[in-house]
């Protein structure tokens, strides 16, 4: 199969298709706060690396990149922006930083395992740097709006609240919900909630595009 054809909502380096995508959707739509912190290294990391990585492979060609080292270049670029990335973002607000800690090292992990490097590698079409890190930042934009979407239904069903980073305490809560309100479910705060309320959305987007189908 063509790696482009992969690249679908459901193919196998999609954000649902690989285990690195869904578990950064599982753990960081915990809080909209998480989410907003990860969207943004997802964001930084895809274009940086993209840029960082046609540039050098420009100036240097094929003599300086030999194929079979360019997975290893990418994920190299890829772990040191996101390390700039946890650097910046810690002199900001620490304590969001401690609180995501774990989910921003993976985001350098899902950016390697995305086949962007594959999909250059096979791309004869003579695209820009622009072009190319437009392309890789629209494979970020997949995950980012599902995680961002799912932590705005989860959260208020776990924790009674929608929340921003920021503030000393690493969130700031813009919305608060009585706890004594009827959505409200705790069990959705643990992963294993999570995967319920994912398998539940997912089983019933796959019944409204049958329906639609027919």
């Amino acid at each position: 199969m063509n790696l482009n054809q992969q690249h679908s909502f459901w193919g196998s380096l999609s954000p649902l298709g690989g285990l690195v995508g869904a578990g950064l959707l599982v753990m960081a739509s915990a809080r909209l706060s998480w989410a907003i912190t990860v969207t943004g290294c997802l964001f930084w990391v895809y274009g940086l690396t993209t840029i960082t990585y046609s540039a050098l492979l420009s100036a240097m060609g094929n003599k300086i990149f030999p194929e079979k080292g360019r997975v290893s270049i990418f994920t190299c670029l890829a772990a040191f922006f996101g390390s700039v990335y946890i650097l910046l973002f810690w002199l900001l607000c620490p304590f969001a930083v401690f609180e995501t800690f774990m989910l921003l090292l993976l985001v350098p992990i899902f950016c390697a395992s995305s086949g962007i490097v594959q999909q250059m590698s096979l791309d004869n079409s003579g695209n820009g740097i622009f072009e190319k890190v437009s392309e890789a930042v629209s494979k970020a934009v997949s995950l980012s709006g599902l995680l961002i979407a799912f932590s705005i239904v989860r959260e208020p069903l776990s924790y009674c609240s929608l929340s921003f980073p920021g503030t000393s305490v690493g969130m700031i809560t813009i919305m608060y919900f009585k706890e004594n309100a009827f959505f409200p479910i705790g069990v959705f705060a643990s992963s294993a909630g999570a995967l319920l309320l994912l398998g539940y959305i997912i089983c019933l987007y796959q019944y409204i595009k049958g329906n639609k189908g027919d």
